[in-house]
């Protein structure tokens, strides 16, 4: 099995990549898709979360409001951090759960991680190999700004809030700039899908 690692900034197109690998046939863990899930209402997860950030950031069905405490989290590293430990140790459980599930059921697959804060939780360091998405701050601005109405304040408060992409691409071992097309995306990720392919195969000969 092969495990890689795919991160980027904030609206640089990490998740859209995913997509294409996983088109081209690779399986994909996505962390965003566990946070959502530990974070279920009436989950450990989910009681120190509430415990910690109050109520408010509920809604009427008592699922957690990701905007509403993106907002307060984005606003304070202190918060930031505490939901960190709050919350990162259950994902990286969970992730470790599902590749040991893949391992069992296709020990030859390659397995794409997909996690804005691979990096940042040191989660890289299980993969062999790590593809960064970059994207200038000003394209990440305009996509944020269109995809979630977001004021350009809020946006640059957001990236900044996140290592810097610069230090990413430092411990990469590819890098896909996607400031172009969906086309291009495509294609520039098939050529890292293959190579990443050659790679996988030139170890089990």
């Amino acid at each position: 099995m092969l495990i890689v690692g795919l991160t980027g900034g904030i609206a640089s197109g990490k998740s859209e990549t995913a997509k294409i690998f996983m088109k081209l046939g690779a399986r994909v863990i996505d962390a965003d898709a566990i946070s959502r899930d530990v974070m279920r209402p009436h989950t450990e997860c989910w009681q120190k979360v509430t415990a910690a950030f109050g109520r408010e950031i509920l809604t009427k069905d008592l699922t957690i409001d990701r905007a509403t405490l993106a907002k307060i989290v984005f606003a304070d590293q202190d918060k930031r951090l505490l939901l960190n430990s709050l919350v990162h140790p259950v994902i990286l459980h969970t992730i470790g759960e599902v590749l040991d599930r893949i391992k069992k059921e296709d020990s030859g697959a390659m397995v794409i991680i997909d996690a804005a804060l691979l990096v940042e939780t040191g989660i890289h360091k299980r993969c062999e190999k790590l593809v960064v998405i970059s994207a200038d701050e000003e394209t990440q601005i305009v996509r944020l700004r269109e995809r979630d109405g977001m004021p350009r304040e809020e946006a640059q408060m957001r990236i900044a809030a996140q290592l810097p992409l610069s230090e990413k691409v430092k411990v990469a071992d590819y890098i896909i700039t996607n400031v172009h097309s969906l086309e291009t995306l495509f294609k520039e990720t098939e050529i890292v899908f293959q190579s990443l392919k050659a790679f996988h195969d030139s170890k089990t000969l």
